[in-house]
């Protein structure tokens, strides 16, 4: 049976995934959580796009066969980089994220702030100020259900403001333009977008239609939910990811 392996994103550990294991009944799934994310971040770690992409696909080289690899926000763009960079560790990919790498992607105005310097440091000490509680609040306030936020923030590193900062600066555009330039090697396995109609922050329906049509990726649209759907509605995204994975 080949393995799944997921990952996660920004500000997230891999509690999020919890809901959606559960409904797909993969005790065996591996979750990977990106340095600074959840995870230590080593010294001299490279802290871009680049970087993570490299970091992912040393971790499924450990695995020693094709896997089934699933992300979400950050997770996603680093699954359509392994799409593109290594297709032989794949047997598919899931990203909710395609839509970034579309030469016309514009960040959201958090990642804005986040990339801008000084704006980004007080954006986050206000997110990080207080205790578990108000943390978990703030990403309530973003859409994230309270049950898995308040696991999420127990489990956030100390590393991840600089993480944030350093991985936010390094993919200004045209970064991920540039980096999109090459989708169409992604078509080499298959691929799934996931298209969440609410979620503001991965590019317009337009935009991340057309990347997925460039990487040879179906299209899943899950109509009335945002950027945390596969907490928001863990069986609507189970039973997605089970279709698709059926078809192969």
């Amino acid at each position: 049976m080949t393995t799944t392996v997921l990952v996660h994103g920004n500000p997230e550990t891999a509690a999020v995934w919890e809901p959606l294991l559960a409904e797909l009944g993969k005790d065996d799934a591996v979750v990977l959580s990106p340095p600074g994310f959840g995870a230590s971040l080593p010294g001299g770690f490279d802290t871009t796009p680049v970087g993570y992409r490299d970091w992912l696909e040393a971790e499924l080289e450990h695995i020693g066969e094709p896997v089934d690899l699933v992300g979400h926000n950050w997770g996603g763009a680093h699954v359509v980089s392994v799409a593109m960079h290594r297709p032989d560790l794949l047997r598919s990919w899931v990203s909710d994220t395609v839509g970034v790498f579309h030469p016309d992607y514009v960040w959201h105005e958090l990642a804005r702030t986040w990339q801008t310097p000084g704006a980004g440091e007080r954006q986050l000490v206000a997110f990080l100020d207080g205790g578990p509680a108000d943390r978990a609040r703030r990403l309530c306030d973003r859409g994230m259900p309270l049950p898995v936020a308040e696991r999420v923030v127990a489990r956030l590193d100390p590393s991840l403001a600089h993480a944030v900062l350093a991985l936010y600066r390094a993919a200004a555009q045209p970064v991920m333009a540039r980096l999109g330039e090459h989708l169409e090697r992604a078509a080499q396995r298959p691929g799934l977008a996931v298209l969440a109609t609410k979620d503001q922050v991965v590019g317009t329906e337009a935009q991340r239609r057309e990347a997925a049509r460039r990487a040879g990726a179906q299209v899943a649209v899950l109509d009335g939910l945002g950027h945390h759907w596969p907490s928001r509605a863990p069986q609507r995204a189970a039973l997605t990811m089970q279709r698709f994975w059926d078809s192969l």
